[in-house]
């Protein structure tokens, strides 16, 4: 998770909101880290989680990722979740619950659905505390501007 929150810190400091991830393999050895690129690529799509998950696929080769682990900042999305079940992710890790828009814990529940074919198994709230910080600073310091 360490890795994955100076991730997040350096998209903070690009101007991105502050979501990092890392994807690691079975041994533990890291695969590749990314942090949100939305802004910088203008491009909705540029979410940490499907980043890693995309580079850490290109560095292994195959297309999937069944004895990995994505470790990532916030509760991935309904984008994000779903890009998980296409990489047939073996184990998700995050940090904060994200109750708007999150989809893994809250909204949807992607991986209680019963046409989802793919259930990593899933891991909440490590260092939350933290996660969570870092966002509620960065949005704070946008609406103080």
């Amino acid at each position: 998770m360490q890795l994955a929150l100076d991730e997040a810190r350096r998209a903070a400091l690009a101007g991105e909101v502050p979501v990092g991830a890392v994807v690691t393999d079975g041994a533990g050895a890291v695969l590749a880290v990314a942090a949100n690129r939305v802004e910088a690529a203008q491009d909705p799509t540029c979410h940490a989680e499907f980043l890693a998950l995309s580079a850490a696929r290109a560095a292994r080769g195959g297309k999937y990722l069944a004895d990995c682990t994505l470790t990532v900042t916030l509760e991935p999305c309904a984008f994000c979740a779903g890009a998980i079940a296409a990489f047939r992710l073996g184990r998700l890790v995050f940090g904060a619950y994200d109750p708007k828009t999150g989809a893994v814990e809250h909204g949807p529940l992607l991986f209680t659905q019963p046409t989802t074919h793919h259930k990593p198994e899933i891991i909440g709230g490590v260092r939350e505390q933290e996660s969570a910080a870092l966002l509620r600073e960065f949005f704070e310091a946008r609406r103080d501007a």
